[in-house]
């Protein structure tokens, strides 16, 4: 059994210092102000921010409602490959859906896993846009399960990383359901923030289980059937929008790619320039002018810091810009499924069509063939079959109609996020450049003294 206690005033003070990736925020003394006329080609598309907990909230929680989630303090729970790593789950909320305004819960990785399979469940085939949840990492979970310290721990070096990464990605994913205004009204959803309670294990999300191998299967059969069935689409707003988001997938792919290897040039940057440090101060020491063996002490001073400096771009790279496009690039893989879910829809409904003809044609062969025993039988038949017809093609037009306010409320999502994302990667880069100006003239007045 978990313990679901408040969070003490301390220790909201602690988070709202570290921010929402756990890190302390980088330059305080150093002012950046946005221009008055910031990112005016976003305000097309946004005419007025809505609120996390959107507009389709009922209306006695819809007025200044909010939810906040945040997830910390991963802590490997056993030893050996039984163990596995728990994380911290804390919400403040004034959703009356909930009991309390402020609670948390510790939740492992497959609960995750296990809510975002109930979601897709219940929603998917309503049209909705469930947001993935992370991806498995059967490499990273082995090393956390087979390492002797904890996962928290700074001596477990790449593991630290790579539990860092999926704690941001985790409060992501709670965070998107919870901007939802159907999913965050979930009874799952709100057991899983804050129930007390274990859940129950989801084993079927185990990578290596016979449920996953199923699920492996499912799906290549899913992706044959993308391939090979063509639905005759009538509405032109389909066609313009699966082109639309099949164009943005693939350039969001490439630039995502081409982020990485900046991180990566920018690390082997970070090492290069520690390198010249290094060289810089032993020259220094050997150096029998006083002037110059100074200023080659500083110059190694300043590109020490300046190591330290382009480690942080490209981590401002990663976690900042790079993970936005990942989560992204997941969700657009989510409104593909939307969609393949309406032609799943339309599938059944043309499916049931062709029956309806053949119990018709059944029918007026018996009554050719004044097969009157037949008959009433032939004629329940087909009422059962246009009944059947009529609901799948109301299921149809439920999910089309479903899908295009899906589609225009991500949108709008989109470009605020995008927006957002965009000012604090460009204020972080400035941050760093000023930072980075600011050493360098420091070391001229040296340079300059040199006789």
């Amino acid at each position: 059994m978990m313990e679901n206690n408040g969070i003490g005033d301390d220790e909201q003070q602690q988070q709202q210092q570290l921010g929402q990736g756990g890190q302390p925020p980088l330059f305080d003394n150093v002012d950046i102000t946005s221009p008055d006329d910031e990112n005016d080609i976003f305000e097309s598309a946004i005419q007025e921010p809505l609120s996390p907990v959107m507009e389709d909230v009922p209306t006695d929680e819809a007025g200044d409602a909010f939810i906040e989630i945040s997830v910390s303090d991963p802590q490997k729970v056993g030893d050996g490959m039984g163990s596995y790593l728990a994380y911290k789950v804390s919400t403040k909320t004034n959703i009356l859906k909930f009991k309390k305004r402020q609670f948390f819960t510790m939740r492992r990785f497959s609960d995750f896993l296990g809510l975002h399979d109930l979601l897709v469940s219940k929603y998917l085939r309503l049209g909705r846009i469930v947001p993935p949840a992370p991806e498995k990492n059967i490499i990273g979970t082995t090393k956390v399960k087979m390492g002797s310290q904890p996962a928290s721990d700074p001596g477990t070096g790449v593991n630290l990383e790579w539990v860092e990464n999926r704690r941001a990605s985790l409060e992501r994913f709670l965070n998107r359901v919870a901007q939802h205004p159907f999913l965050c009204q979930d009874g799952d959803f709100v057991n899983f923030l804050e129930s007390d309670q274990e859940l129950p294990r989801a084993v079927n999300t185990a990578a290596l289980s016979g449920a996953g191998v199923m699920r492996l299967f499912n799906k290549m059969g899913e992706t044959v059937n993308k391939i090979t069935y063509k639905m005759d689409e009538t509405d032109p707003w389909f066609n313009d929008k699966i082109t639309e988001v099949e164009t943005i997938d693939a350039h969001m792919q490439k630039l995502h790619s081409a982020i990485k290897a900046l991180v990566t040039h920018r690390r082997e940057l970070a090492t290069l320039t520690g390198g010249v440090a290094k060289s810089a101060a032993l020259l220094s020491t050997c150096e029998e002018h006083t002037g110059l063996s100074q200023a080659l002490s500083q110059l190694a001073d300043v590109e020490e810091k300046v190591e330290l400096l382009r480690s942080e771009q490209a981590n401002s790279d990663l976690y900042i810009l790079s993970e936005t496009i990942k989560d992204y690039i997941g969700l657009f893989g989510a409104i593909k499924d939307v969609f393949h879910e309406r032609v799943k829809v339309f599938q059944n409904w043309q499916h049931a069509q062709m029956q309806l003809t053949k119990k018709r044609e059944n029918k007026a062969k018996l009554e050719l063939q004044e097969r009157r025993d037949k008959l009433d039988f032939a004629q329940k038949e087909v009422e059962e079959w246009e009944a059947k017809v009529q609901r799948c093609q109301k299921e149809f037009d439920n999910i089309s109609a479903e899908i295009k306010k899906e589609m225009e409320r991500f949108e709008l999502t989109r470009a605020r996020d995008f927006k957002s994302t965009i000012i604090k990667y460009l204020e972080d880069q400035m941050a760093h450049q000023q930072q980075q100006m600011k050493y360098w003239e420091a070391i001229v007045p040296v340079a300059k003294e040199i006789a």
